[in-house]
């Protein structure tokens, strides 16, 4: 139950603040997950497609493993489980599996010792290519359901295809003054686009040899970006 006082001063609400991180953000002091480096942290690079649309055909790693100081070469194949933010669109992968979608769909990465040998790797990666009608917007894929994006659809080219009726709407036209019917887009958006997941990992074997975050004794492991292996490192860490 109200009082009926007014409060005659406040501390927080109606008063000017500065912000707790703004001064060490403005001179740089703060660190960010780029910022960190850690012993023996290998350098990741991303082979990503020239192509908007297209089948990969195949991808030959051979000669980039070869390269002095490079330690892995990852395809889509290593990575076959699909994530997404939603139950309902599982649909994407770390690295493209048998086709890209857009330019820079990634297709293959590269973990070296220095970022020059990362870089030089990505050159000795041979991927071969069907080009595929790409889709410049929304209206072109409606009017053009092949070929198709995804290998699931509600309809040609169309994610999800839902009608939406409220009360009598055939009542509500006749009555109507106006009667307008179009196509209506809706850009998707975000409250915080500048949502940039990263986490470093530094791995700490246990006294019986074993790794606590799973990995092998004295390994690091440093995951950067919106990786779904950072969440799943994450995860199989903290369980």
């Amino acid at each position: 139950m109200a009082s009926g006082k007014k409060p005659t001063r406040f501390r927080v609400v109606g008063k000017a603040h500065r912000k707790v991180d703004a001064t060490a953000k403005v001179t740089g002091v703060t660190r960010f997950a780029d910022d960190l480096f850690l012993p023996r942290m290998l350098f990741a690079k991303l082979l990503r497609s020239p192509h908007p649309h297209a089948r990969v055909l195949s991808i030959d790693t051979s000669r980039a493993t070869k390269l002095p100081g490079v330690k892995a070469v990852l395809t889509g194949k290593d990575l076959p489980i699909p994530f997404g933010i939603l139950p309902v669109s599982q649909d994407e992968h770390a690295l493209a599996l048998d086709k890209v979608r857009f330019v820079g769909d990634p297709v293959a990465a590269v973990a070296a010792t220095t970022e020059e040998a990362a870089t030089q790797a990505l050159d000795l990666i041979t991927v071969e290519y069907e080009v595929l009608r790409a889709f410049p917007d929304a209206l072109d894929a409606l009017e053009h359901p092949e070929p198709a994006i995804h290998d699931y659809a509600d309809a040609g080219n169309i994610h999800k295809l839902i009608d939406l009726e409220f009360g009598d709407v055939e009542r509500g036209l006749a009555q109507a003054d106006v009667v307008r019917e179009d196509v209506f887009f809706f850009e998707g958006n975000t409250h915080l686009p500048m949502e940039q997941h990263a986490a470093v990992a530094d791995c700490s074997p246990r006294p019986t040899g074993s790794s606590r975050c799973g990995a092998p004794p004295r390994r690091r492991t440093t995951c950067t970006g919106r990786s779904p292996r950072c969440w799943s490192s994450r995860r199989r860490a903290s369980a």
